[in-house]
This record gives C-alpha cells, structure tokens and sequence, in this order.
C-alpha cells in the first residue's frame, strides 16, 4: 500500500527552509537600517522593487490573478505599507522593534476581514487581538520612554496598510504566490520614484545613487532577491506542500530575529518592558492567527494530499 504524505507534519529539511526563511525576514530589518544610511527611505523602497522586480517577470510568466488585485495590493503593500516602514524607521523606529510592531498587522487583517468579508471573529481570535494590542501599547509606553513617537506611529500605520494588502490577497486568491508577488513588485516603482522626487527631491536621490557603492548594491540585492524573490519563493514552496496552518507559526519567529539580530549588530538595547511587549504581542498574534486555522480543521475533515498552492494564512502576508 503507498503511503500518502500527510500535509500536517513537515520533513526537517523544510523546518530547517521555514527557520531560514524567517531568519532571513527578520534579519531584514538591519539590513533596512543599513540601507538608510544610503538612501531616502522612499527612493530605497522603489529601488528595492526596481531590482526584484524586472529581472524576475521574464521568468514567472503572465499574471495569474486580475490587474486589479495586482494594482491593489500593488500600492497598499508597496507604496502604502513599505514607505510608511520605510520612513518610520528613517524616523528613528530601530529595526528590532519594527520587526515586533509590524506583526500587529495579524490583529488589522481580522479587523479588516471581518469588516469587508464579514468574517465574524470567534472568542478566541478577539483574546488573541486583544493580547496583542495590550502588547503593543506596552511597546507604545516603552518607545515613548526612550524614542520617537511619530516614527512609531508611522509603523503601527504600515502595520495597518499590510492587513489591508492581505484582505486584498485573499480575495484575490492567487494560484502562484511568487508569480502574484513578483507582479505585484512592478506597481510601486514609479509611485514611489515620484514620491521620493517630490518629497525627497532629486539633490537627494541623485547624490545617493552617484554615491551607490558595493555595499549599497549588495543591501539592494539582499532586500529584493535574497528576501523578496527566494524568501516568497521558498515560502510559497512549503505552502504549495504543507497546510497553511503548519507553515505559518514559523513568521512568529521573524521578531524573535529581527530584535536579535538588531541587538547583536547594532548595538540596539531590550529593555525589560520591550521583552513584555514582545511576549504579549507574538502571544497575542499566535492566538489570532491560529483561531482560524484551527476552527478549520474542525470544520474539515483532513484529506491526505498537498495543499493548495498558493494558498495563505490569514496573517502571513507578504514579505516584510
């Protein structure tokens, strides 16, 4: 009798893809850090999608899914949410906390959902969000303490843009992730070309590009091929294996990274308060990501076989 791989339990080698993955999104955050020394924050993010996206269209064939759907997570995720994150952090938000922030996205998306889907989320999922909030305004008294308030209120709102990108991506659905993320990669590049002219002028932006370096290009490279194209790939590698709700806890491990690597490389300090917040937040992402995910299996009975491809948890989202 053959064997049917059961799509719940992952080989260690693709443990070992999904850890990576993760360490490379949350190792990100420095490498944003790093790149801010060399650019605006908003011509930075338009040349992050420049390089990740045109090589990468030549190979992942025709869009799968309606312009529409492209365009509209296109400028909610890549102008919205990547330039508020871009300059919160250009602002003064350090990367370690960034990388925690960011995933109150989780508590937006069911927001969102529930709002525009009508998903009604159960008791479950509204502790998990209220978890998570308490953890954020633990990380709100912290970073008032010691930082910028704007700049943190500049993520909490890229945090929102990225729930609605995800919203978007579910009633998009797309078949191929990667195909979807590398064409959605083509819309912010020349919104946020413009908007680094006007805002950030063009002495800036062109002294930052006459002034590129190796190290500049190799940030570049990293942000749009290292964590946009092999990350998203990758990911949607084990998606197109796995069920969603297997792969998924891996990103709670991006802020584990991303505050580590933060604190290993750029010298940023944890204050006790910050650990609190980090335990409230990812405590409270866990629980409102994986309600759902469990309420469905439940539902379902479990057919052996490989999951959908392409198919996304609810608070996975996009690269960061």
């Amino acid at each position: 009798m053959v064997r049917t791989r059961d799509p719940r339990c992952m080989r260690p080698l693709h443990i070992a893809l999904a850890v990576l993955v993760a360490a490379l999104w949350g190792v990100n955050f420095v490498v944003i850090e790093l790149g801010l020394d060399h650019f605006p924050p908003l011509l930075f993010s338009a040349l992050r999608f420049l390089v990740a996206a045109l090589p990468a269209v030549f190979f992942v064939g025709r869009p799968k899914v309606a312009w529409k759907w492209i365009v509209g997570v296109g400028l909610a995720l890549g102008v919205a949410k990547f330039g508020l994150l871009f300059i919160g952090m250009d602002r003064g938000m350090g990367a370690g906390l960034s990388s925690l922030v960011l995933q109150v996205q989780a508590v937006f998306t069911a927001l969102f959902a529930a709002l525009v889907l009508g998903e009604r989320p159960g008791k479950v999922k509204l502790l998990g969000m209220a978890v998570a909030l308490s953890g954020i305004g633990v990380a709100a008294v912290d970073e008032g303490a010691s930082g910028p308030v704007l700049a943190f209120v500049l993520v909490i709102a890229a945090a929102a843009c990225w729930g609605v990108s995800n919203v978007l991506t579910r009633r998009a659905a797309p078949p191929d992730s990667l195909n979807f993320m590398v064409w959605v990669s083509t819309v912010p590049v020349l919104p946020l070309l413009g908007l680094s002219l006007l805002f950030e002028g063009w002495d800036r932006d062109r002294d930052a590009l006459a002034a590129l370096d190796l190290s500049g290009a190799a940030i570049i490279v990293y942000v749009a091929w290292v964590v946009t194209i092999f990350g998203f790939g990758a990911w949607g590698f084990l998606l197109s294996r796995y069920q969603a709700s297997s792969v998924a806890p891996f990103t709670l491990l991006v802020p584990v990274f991303g505050m580590s690597s933060a604190a290993l490389l750029l010298g940023e300090s944890v204050s006790p308060l910050r650990w609190c917040a980090a335990a409230l937040l990812v405590g409270g992402v866990a629980l409102t990501s994986l309600a759902g995910a469990r309420r469905a299996r439940v539902a379902a009975p479990e057919i052996p076989g490989p999951a959908p491809v392409g198919g996304q948890p609810e608070y996975v989202g996009n690269v960061p």
